[in-house]
């Protein structure tokens, strides 16, 4: 089968990212991934380095940016392919967010040393260079602190733990998302405001890995049909089972929309996602034609 195309990835302009833009292009041309986006979170940052090394290897680079927003209280990411970065929307989002993160921080903080934890500002920054602390790095914090070896709420990411595929995202996961003891509430943009700004900046918005944050209550996706203009629906994914990877892909064929494929490859926080397993079986090539059909290579 012919497999290489990945549209969902993360740089170092993720706070949750590891890798510079130029590296991510570099081990997708290694892994022969042909067409290729970095979405970075609510960040364009990537977006020129990225174009130009793809275009010295020969490469295909869609530029692209995952936004978290909301719909009916719930929060989701969804994917704006082929912007255009200058667009001043995308540094006022990432202005938005960054000043209530920052805030925020001190917060998740708070919230964490409730579980028990001792925690300081120096451990955060020795892996924050922004002062934004994220639930993976209060993981790789703790679980890399000695007097915790034992701690029974650590046990499951350790290895052999149950939660230890990837450790430091399902830390966050289970204590720092939606509606868990150390969330913190961000105030995003609705999916529709996300949705209405990316086509305002010339792109198409396809939502991200829909099994991750619809799990149990697929029947939401129709009601995002009905009220949001989604261009595509990421059923590839390497967070989709081969069932939800069939159900998805169905959706996209119902409403004759996009159907996408993503790792969501970050590095070290989360060591089991590889880029380019996108749990796509099929050829991708149709998926390529689907991308010159928007106008997007």
């Amino acid at each position: 089968m012919k497999h290489y195309i990945d549209l969902h990835m993360h740089s170092l302009y993720s706070d949750d990212g590891e890798h510079t833009p130029a590296s991510l292009v570099d081990m997708c041309h290694e892994k022969g991934i042909q067409i290729m986006a970095i979405s970075d979170h609510n960040q364009v940052a990537a977006i020129a380095e990225g174009r130009k090394r793809a275009k010295e290897l020969g490469m295909i680079y869609i530029s692209a940016i995952e936004i978290d927003c909301t719909f009916h209280d719930r929060n989701f990411h969804v994917v704006g392919y082929g912007i255009n970065e200058q667009e001043p929307y995308f540094t006022q989002l990432n202005d938005d967010i960054y000043q209530q993160e920052v805030k925020l921080s001190e917060k998740k903080m708070e919230l964490t040393r409730g579980l028990g934890f001792d925690v300081t500002k120096e451990d955060l920054d020795q892996l924050s260079d922004n002062g934004v602390y994220t639930g993976e790095m209060f993981g790789e914090v703790l679980l890399g602190k000695e007097e915790y070896r034992e701690h029974p709420l650590l046990k499951p990411y350790r290895e052999g733990g149950d939660r230890s595929g990837n450790p430091y995202v399902n830390f966050y996961w289970d204590y720092y998302s939606q509606g868990k003891p150390c969330y913190t509430k961000v105030i995003y943009p609705s999916l529709a405001e996300a949705v209405d700004q990316i086509h305002r900046c010339g792109g198409k918005a396809v939502l991200a890995h829909p099994g991750a944050n619809l799990r149990g209550k697929y029947e939401v996706f129709d009601q995002m049909m009905e009220e949001v203009a989604l261009d595509g629906v990421e059923a590839f994914s390497n967070y989709h089972d081969e069932a939800t990877v069939d159900y998805f892909y169905k959706k996209g064929q119902e409403y004759n929309i996009m159907v996408t494929c993503g790792s969501d490859f970050h590095g070290k926080t989360k060591p089991s996602i590889q880029l380019g397993e996108c749990h796509c079986p099929y050829d991708q090539e149709f998926i390529e034609e689907m991308l010159k059909a928007q106008g997007l290579i």
